[in-house]
Parts: C-alpha cells; structure tokens; sequence
C-alpha cells in the first residue's frame, strides 16, 4: 500500500514538475506579452518629447518622453513593424520592432549617425549600415545603401532603405528606385509594405512637370466628399503638414494670409499627418484655417498620398485648372512665386 503510494506520487512529480518549470522561468523572465518595449539614452538632450509612429500606417503617431536624458517606451504588437522616432529637428531614427523584444539606444543628440540599437539582428543590422555611412557624402550613401539591398532584398532594413534613400527624396532617381523595388519584390513576392511602395513609386510619376494628377475622391474632417474635379481654380496645391511640425504650420499661416489677395482664383486642399483629428482642428480653429483637410490617421500610407506621390513634410503639389502639375515640393516663398504666375 505504501509503495504504491509512493508511486503515485513520484508520477504525479513528472507530470506536474515540467510545467511547474515552465511557469517558473516564464514567470523570471516576465514572458512574452507581445509587447515591444524601447530603453535607453541621448546625450545633449535632457529631457522634452519625441514622437515615434509605425512606417506602414498601422501604429498612430505617439510621444516618448525623455527625463534626464533617459526614456522607456513600449507598445502592444501583433507582427513585426518598422518604427521611426522624429527628433524636435525633424531627424528621424528607425527602429524594427518586434513582438515580445526589447532594444537598446544609446546615443548623442547631436550626431545621430552614430546611434547605436541593440536587441534585435534588424536593429544591429541598421546599426551597422548607419556607423558604416556616417561620414559618407550622399552619393556614396546612395551607392552603399543600394548595394546592401542587392544584398540583402529580403530584409526590412533595405525596404526602410529602399524608401528613405530611393523614394522620399526630393531629387531621388525613380528609375533606380524601380529597379531595386523589382529585385525586392523576387524576393517578397507578398510583401504588402514593398507593394504599397511601389504603389507610392507609381504615384511619384505623375509629379512631372506637365503630366496630369490622377483622379481622387476623399472624404474630409467635415464629412464633404473632396475630388480632384473640385479643384478647378486657376491655381491648385494640394499641402502636407502636421499640427507638430513647425515649418508646415508656418506655411499654412502665411499662405492663409495671401487668400485675400489671391481670392477664388487659388484653391487649397491639405492633408494632416496627425494621428487624431483634435490636433488638427486645434491649429486649423487657432489660425481660423477654413480649407478642406484631410486627417485619416494612415500617414504615408494615406490613398491621397499614394495617388499623388507627396512624400515630404511639408511637401505641397501645384497643378492648374486642368489639373496638369506646374511644379511641387517647393519652399514658401517659391509657391508664392509660382501662384502669381498662373494666376497673372
């Protein structure tokens, strides 16, 4: 009776030990909850906000706050996405986020270049390409980044690379874009973040001088259906900008000043790259801004966007009454200057 006692207990052990086990180291390690967790540092930077957002839409634009130099950020994922962190001067860090991981940054404020990520193959993957292009002239980071996506087309790290260096620049050589896009589209024939950036490539064409924008029909803040046929004026521009980015709202403010002067002959369609509606109203009602505006929460992945090509912040596009493209990506004082040619 005793020995078979003892037997029981020594099975039931077995049985239930594994598990005990199991339990206990994901209890010390704290599991994988599927959230993404960011620590680390920045020299010459003591404390403010920095604003990180997913590349392909899926993640709205949030804050990470810094106190004496230091910060901790994390957000519940479902897959792996491509993060970007955009510093008070517009610079901007990608960060590859995955599932459960967690990254290292450590770096001065004042040379971003050399910022260094640790935790993931990706993050140090990046890493290594921005220590290698950290004193480069941009033709050679061209030439660099464009060898390491031959290399490597199946990576993240030469789809980020692929849009920061071949597509959003404003002088960028589509040609070449489309020909790396291709090589990469080999290797991630289902890739839906790679399709949706040559979907953008597509869009880019029609920024020619001449070429006519294509059709649209979107919906903004108000609830009006806006389409493209509506934008009949003289003079067209359609502006992308950001309730916190500074020189788009500059632009704004200006321009709203000339409509006076310009009257029904200019027409002005913006689209807010404001992850929530209420910021973008906030500044459209503090500079009493009547235009219409478009605020889907989609950032780059915006259909508006993706039709038209724009892919700067500000970025504005400049298309007369037939809707043929005058000129685009230009400075303030250059889209003042072009308005009073067509509207002369």
């Amino acid at each position: 009776m005793l020995i078979t006692q003892k037997k029981q207990l020594y099975d039931f052990g077995r049985r239930v030990f594994p598990l005990y086990l199991i339990l206990l180291l994901l209890t010390s390690c704290g599991g994988n909850d599927g959230k993404f967790r960011i620590e680390g540092s920045f020299k010459g930077m003591n404390q403010g906000e920095l604003y990180i957002y997913g590349i392909n839409g899926n993640q709205q634009l949030d804050t990470i706050s810094l106190a004496r130099g230091e910060f901790k950020y994390q957000i519940a994922l479902e897959e792996p996405t491509t993060m970007v962190i955009v510093f008070p001067n517009f610079s901007e860090l990608p960060v590859f986020a995955e599932p459960g991981a967690t990254v290292e940054i450590n770096g001065d404020a004042t040379h971003l270049k050399e910022t260094k990520i640790k935790g993931t193959d990706l993050n140090k993957q990046m890493t290594a390409f921005r220590l290698q292009t950290a004193e480069m002239t941009p033709p050679e980071v061209i030439k660099t980044a464009s060898q390491f996506i031959k290399d490597h087309p199946d990576s993240p790290v030469s789809l980020y690379l692929l849009r920061k260096h071949f597509i959003l620049p404003v002088d960028a050589d589509y040609r070449q874009a489309r020909e790396l896009a291709e090589l990469m589209s080999k290797a991630l024939p289902e890739n839906e973040d790679l399709k949706a950036l040559s979907q953008k490539l597509s869009g880019l064409q029609t920024l020619k001088t001449g070429e006519k924008i294509p059709s649209f029909s979107v919906t903004d803040i108000n609830g009006k259906t806006v389409s493209s046929a509506d934008l009949n004026a003289k003079a067209n521009v359609i502006i992308v900008w950001a309730s916190w980015n500074y020189e788009s709202i500059y632009m704004l403010s200006q321009l709203q000043k000339m409509m006076g002067h310009y009257d029904n002959r200019l027409k002005v369609l913006l689209v807010s790259m404001d992850a929530d509606v209420k910021d973008c109203r906030r500044i459209l009602n503090r500079d009493s801004i009547k235009w219409s505006t478009i605020c889907d929460g989609r950032f780059w992945e915006s259909p508006i966007l993706q039709k038209t090509g724009l892919s700067h912040l500000p970025d504005n596009l400049v298309f007369d009454s037939q809707g043929k493209v005058v000129d685009h990506s230009m400075n303030y004082q250059t889209m003042l200057e072009t308005f009073d040619k067509m509207i002369e």
